[in-house]
């Protein structure tokens, strides 16, 4: 199995910066992805930024410019580098890792969310 821990929450003024972790451990012998999420209060989930095992980000439009994800391969840790926040930012954040353990077992694991709120 997969297990991620996440750091880096809380909260901040609007026009700061913000850096999310999130390291993964287990069994594992590759990750295929990892990516934030977040789910503003009274909607659903939404995708922020993915990137692949060979580098490639994507990024949802509300964060292009201002929010940039990041791995530590040596770590299997993924960050996520908040500047320029807003309060439309306001949000649970969750981690995703898609990876295969040696068994060459898939799983696609959520972390337990991590709060930010952006003040105005």
């Amino acid at each position: 199995q997969v297990q991620l821990v996440e750091s880096g929450g809380g909260l901040v003024q609007a026009g700061g910066s913000r850096r999310l972790s999130c390291a993964a451990s287990g069994s594992i012998f590759r990750i295929n992805r990892m990516g934030w999420y977040r789910q503003p209060p009274g909607k659903q989930r939404e995708v922020v930024a993915v990137i692949t095992r060979d580098g490639t980000t994507i990024y949802a439009d509300s964060v292009k410019g201002r929010f940039t994800i990041s791995k530590d391969n040596a770590k299997n840790t993924v960050y996520l580098q908040m500047d320029s926040l807003k309060p439309e930012d306001t949000a649970v954040y969750y981690c995703n890792v898609f990876a295969r353990d040696w068994g060459y077992r898939e799983y696609d694991t959520w972390g337990q969310g991590t709060q930010v709120t952006v003040s105005s």
